[in-house]
């Protein structure tokens, strides 16, 4: 035999399970974005800081491809406030 008591959910347990999983949802966008960001640059900052000690002319290219994989942290950030907001 159930329970009523238990079994019932009120309006404020529901809008309150809502709230954790919009953050925790949040969370997962920002953290996941920022470890695949993270193993993106393991790679690409070792060519870079490769290819610029053979050659310093290719600083700048070297640049522009590490900061392209830090865009995605942007969007991480973008989707959590979409989120919550």
């Amino acid at each position: 035999m159930v329970d009523v008591s238990t079994a019932v959910m009120t309006v404020e347990m529901i809008e309150a399970s809502q709230a954790g999983l919009k953050a925790v949802g949040a969370g997962l966008a920002v953290g996941l974005t920022g470890v695949g960001t993270g193993i993106a640059e393991m790679s690409i900052g070792a060519a870079a800081v490769g290819a610029t000690a053979e050659n310093r002319d290719l600083f700048g290219l070297a640049l522009i491809f590490t900061v392209i994989p830090e865009t995605i942290v942007i969007f991480g950030l973008v989707v959590a406030m979409l989120l919550l907001f």
